[in-house]
C-alpha cells in the first residue's frame, strides 16, 4: 500500500473506532474524530501530514496525495 492509501485507511479506522467508543462509552471519544477530521483539513491546505511522515519513515512506498 502507498502512503496515501495508508493515511486514508488510518483516518477511517480512527474515526470508526471513535464513533464506536462514543456509542459504547463516553461522548468524549468524539474528540478523536474531530481531531482526525481537523488534521485532514489542515493537511489538504498545507500538505503537512504527521501520519504520512511516519509511514514514509517506516518504508511505505510513496504515492497518492501524501506521497
Amino acid at each position: 500500500m502507498t502512503v496515501g492509501r495508508l493515511v486514508t485507511l488510518t483516518a477511517g479506522i480512527l474515526i470508526l473506532v471513535s464513533l464506536v467508543f462514543a456509542w459504547i462509552g463516553s461522548d468524549w471519544w468524539l474528540l478523536l474524530a474531530a481531531f482526525v477530521g481537523a488534521n485532514l483539513v489542515q493537511s489538504s491546505f498545507t500538505g503537512f501530514c504527521p501520519a504520512a511522515m511516519i509511514y514514509r519513515a517506516l518504508g511505505a512506498p510513496r504515492g497518492g496525495a501524501f506521497g
